[in-house]
This record gives structure tokens, sequence and C-alpha cells, in this order.
């Protein structure tokens, strides 16, 4: 933290021009305007996409579906009680109607829907609510490809089953469909917020990928990965993984944990703020005493990756599923020559998230169910993969991993803080 600026009108932690972490307060009135411009201006287009008019998702306190707590505003974290949100699409006035069936309301935009004094069983108020909309579908939160969209649990199904008419049941679907499109599309406000995300974890990793905070021949791998854990607290952020540090060395046998010249450095690393994730893999070299720029054979390698992200990108298209772009940027790394594994995933609301899924580590062939899943536009990925070079004097293939965070506008792709092309240096 190189500065704390204190003003009447501005609050944040300074990092540089472009990494800027605010105060709490700050955060929680960006974050609700986010949800509130969410809910009057992107569901009605998903609910309608999906032919879903009601939207019940119901949690306990510490027990919450993934998606209800992107419900919440900034002020609570966590449900309480039980929560039930009730969300209608009234196509006749174009509008949503926003229901807490709870024992409070739920921020402002969410009005509270139970009176308990004329109702004491909230699921009964619940079907009651439901007979007055009178909805051609109610979708719950279930899924067999998400975990992320399968968020009803079964005691609360087994209420809300107790106290539904026939007719009501008969209405029931799932909305994953929903789920996933509410979860993976991001709006103008949202996109106007996450490049400072991936600049305040571009900035931390600059830093800590320096002599600043490595000195080789002292500091381990370890010392790196909790001074990441520890700058995180230090400016008041969080984060959604535990970092991680890796060696590769030329001679495989010297495996102590301790930084050396000669070192290729890896690290895993990423951030939660204003409820979005950063994930992001760089790598640095520890010059040895006579080098003053990395290995050519190492820069080559690290351009040669570039372009494996370069194809996979190019590939992107709306209505293409994950699997299909990954066969065809496989096939085209190939060809030119690269050895390629690719497991991009979705980002936003969690950093593992619920959309398109390229690939997985372990799954090259494709990913049954989130692979078969269609691109769509508005949408953010975190562009994860790795190539594996035969270099001179490395008695092991060298292996370039990099991750970098980008948004589909539904026809190009741009990262949203620029990417790594040239490798961190380290005297």
């Amino acid at each position: 933290m190189k500065a704390l600026i204190i003003a009447t009108t501005v609050f944040f932690f300074v990092l540089n021009a472009q990494a800027q972490v605010w105060f709490v307060q700050k955060q929680a009135l960006t974050i609700n305007e986010v949800l509130n411009d969410r809910i009057d201006n992107l569901l009605p287009k998903l609910m309608d996409e999906a032919n879903i008019d009601c939207w019940l998702i119901s949690s306990r306190e510490y027990n919450e579906d993934p998606i209800l707590k992107t419900f919440l505003p900034a002020e609570w974290l966590s449900a309480r009680r039980t929560t039930i949100l009730v969300f209608y699409r009234d196509k006749k006035n174009e509008s949503i109607h926003s229901y807490a069936v709870a024992r409070y309301q739920v921020g402002k935009r969410i009005q509270a829907a139970w009176n308990p004094e004329k109702e004491p069983n909230q699921w009964k108020a619940l079907s009651k609510l439901i007979d007055s909309l009178n909805p051609n579908q109610i979708g719950l939160n279930t899924s067999m490809d998400y975990g992320h969209a399968d968020g009803l649990h079964l005691t609360e199904f087994n209420e809300l089953k107790n106290a539904m008419s026939p007719s009501q049941l008969n209405k029931i679907v799932s909305a994953q469909k929903l789920g996933v499109a509410w979860l993976e599309t991001r709006t103008e406000k949202e996109m106007a917020l996450y490049p400072i995300l991936l600049a305040i974890s571009h900035q931390i990793i600059k830093e800590g990928f320096s002599n600043q905070v490595i000195q080789p021949n002292q500091t381990s791998t370890n010392d790196l990965v909790w001074w990441f854990r520890q700058k995180l607290i230090d400016l008041g952020l969080s984060t959604w993984f535990h970092p991680s540090i890796e060696i590769q060395r030329r001679v495989s046998n010297e495996k102590d944990a301790i930084i050396r010249p000669g070192d290729l450095l890896h690290v895993d690393f990423g951030i939660s703020y204003l409820r979005l994730n950063s994930d992001v893999q760089e790598h640095a070299y520890v010059l040895l005493p006579n080098e003053k720029v990395a290995p050519d054979e190492l820069v080559a390698a690290f351009s040669k990756t570039n372009r494996l992200q370069d194809i996979l990108t190019t590939n992107f298209k709306t209505g293409r599923t994950g699997n299909a772009i990954l066969a065809a940027s496989i096939q085209q790394a190939k060809a030119e020559g690269i050895q390629p594994s690719i497991y991009t995933h979705p980002i936003g609301f969690h950093g593992h998230a619920a959309g398109t899924t390229i690939g997985m580590w372990d799954m090259q062939q494709g990913v049954p169910g989130s692979g078969d899943y269609a691109m769509r536009p508005n949408t953010c990925y975190s562009i994860e993969l790795n190539a594996t070079h035969t270099i001179a004097g490395w008695n092991k293939p060298v292996r370039i991993a990099l991750e970098q965070n980008g948004y589909f506008n539904g026809t190009s792709f741009e990262y949203l803080d620029g990417r790594q092309k040239t490798i961190h240096l380290i005297q």
C-alpha cells in the first residue's frame, strides 16, 4: 500500500493510477447500484429468454443457494432465517415484481411479502403469493450440469411440495437456463468495474515478482505465497482460492523451494472485489549474474503460448459450444506446432463460474454438460491454458502456463486489463 487518501469525496487505497481499492462504504453503494440495475434491466430479458415468468429462490441462513447470494444487498452477508425470494415477470406491464417471503425486506428493491400475524406458516404464505400471481411456469434452482444453479436443498423442496397445490406443483420446471444466464451475463455497469479488478490483480503480481519482495537464494515459494495472502489483507481485499507459486529449473534434481537465479517462476493468483473475481497466472524469470534479459528460448516459448491464447479467443463465436471451441483450437494449435492444453472457464460472480466451459486439464476431448453449453454474448472468461516447449539445456519440457481474464461482447474478445506478453524479470 503506497498511500492512503482520506477526503470527503475520495475513498480508496492506491496501488497505482488504474488500481484503486475503495473503502467499504463506497463498495457497498456500488454493489447495490449494480444489483438494482441487474434486477430492473437484465432480469426481465433473461426470464423472457428462459420462458419462466416466476423464479423462486429459497435459502436458510448460512446454507445459501449460490444464486440467492447474488441477489442480497451489500449489507446482507448471508440469508436470514429462511429467506425466500420470488421474481415475477409481468409481461403485461413490462416489469419485474420482486418479493421476499421472509421476515425482512431484502434491500430496497425486494419488498417483504409475508405478514406472520395473518399467515404464521411461511410456506403457505408463499403458496398464496404464487396463487395471486398465477404464473405459467415456476422455476426452481435444480441442475445436473452446474452446482451454481442447483441450490435448492431437499428440506426446503419438501416444505415447498407440502405447501403447494397440485396445480402449482405441475408448473415447476428447472431454472438452470435462467440461473446460468443470470450468473454469466455482465452488464455495462459491471464492465465499467471489471478492468479495475484486473488492474489491481496485475499490480499485486508485478510487486510480488520484484526485488521488493523476492531476495534470490533467501526467499522461498512459501514465503511468496503468504506475501500474496498478506498483501490482500493489508489492502482490505479477499481471494477465492489460495495462491500458488511453482518453480521450473534447468536441473530437475534441485528440488528445494528456495528461489534461485535461473529459476522460472509461475504464480496462480486471484482476488474477489465488488462481487466479481479475477484468476491470473503469470511467469517471472530470476536472472543469472551474467544476464540482463531472459534467455531467447524462454522468450520464444512465451510468445508461442501467447499465440495459443490468440488461437483460442479467435474461435469464440456466439452459439458455438465450449466443446466445439476446444476441438477447433486444439486442432489449429497442433497444426502450428504448438503442444496445447486448454482449460478455460467462465468467470464473474464465481471464480470457476457458470457458463461455457472450454476444456479441463483432464478432459481435452471435451466436457460433458457445461462443455455443451453454447457461448453467449456479454460474458467473461478466464483464458487458462498452457503449452509445453522443448528447450536446449533444460532436461525436461518447459511448461508456460498463462491465465488472463477477458470479455466476449458477442463478436469479439478483449482482455480486461491486457495480458502478460513479456516475462517479469527479477535481478
